[in-house]
């Protein structure tokens, strides 16, 4: 598999929206923030006085034994009581509109492409299926440790190569995103896949 790096000279004619200004810094930024944000559960529960198992009884009458004055075992200062002020389940995730991910997308795109880490190919199939044929294959193009490979579909013999290589990932090109763009070492991209992200960059 002959691989060549993507220039930003050859991403212009493949019609990919090149950003080789400051513009869109804080585009990623707020995409990537809102993605790891969208990833948390935000499950921590804690019950409150109303919700503990308990009885509700008074342990002891109002007066005249000597004690502090309670009024039941679910208050907060007994042990197995509610809990005060504690974390509640609530909804981390942010909205990003979709023009700031696509000028995100662009460009985390753009940056990587000017770094020279995307290798262009023609074709990325793995036909026998095997790890060891997947490994070889990526080396023909990148000495990279993490390494994106990005084509518009991948057949089943591919997909079975690469899925017990932890450090490489298939990505398709229309749901490859901002932060995958940003984290591998090296991005290996199809010659048919540049139309479909020239199409998300917002190229004319």
């Amino acid at each position: 598999m002959a691989a060549k790096a993507l220039t930003l000279d050859d991403a212009k004619k493949a019609n990919l929206a090149v950003i080789e200004d400051d513009r869109g810094a804080q585009a990623v930024h707020d995409v990537v923030v809102a993605m790891h944000a969208n990833r948390r559960t935000g499950s921590a529960n804690t019950k409150t006085r109303g919700e503990v198992a308990a009885t509700g009884k008074k342990p002891w009458r109002q007066k005249g034994t000597g004690r502090a004055r309670s009024g039941g075992n679910a208050s907060p200062v007994w042990r197995g009581g509610g809990v005060v002020f504690g974390p509640r389940p609530r909804d981390y995730s942010k909205k990003v509109n979709k023009a700031t991910r696509k000028l995100a997308f662009a460009k985390a795109l753009s940056e990587r492409i000017k770094d020279g880490d995307v290798f262009v190919v023609d074709a990325f199939s793995i036909n026998d299926g095997k790890t060891k044929s997947f490994v070889s294959e990526l080396k023909g193009s990148t000495d990279a440790a993490k390494v994106l490979v990005i084509a518009n579909e991948f057949d089943e013999s591919t997909k079975r190569a690469a899925r017990n290589y932890a450090t490489a990932l298939l990505m398709t090109a229309s749901e490859v995103n901002t932060e995958q763009v940003l984290y591998f070492g090296a991005i290996v991209v199809t010659k048919d896949a540049l139309d479909t992200l020239a199409a998300r960059t917002g190229a004319n």
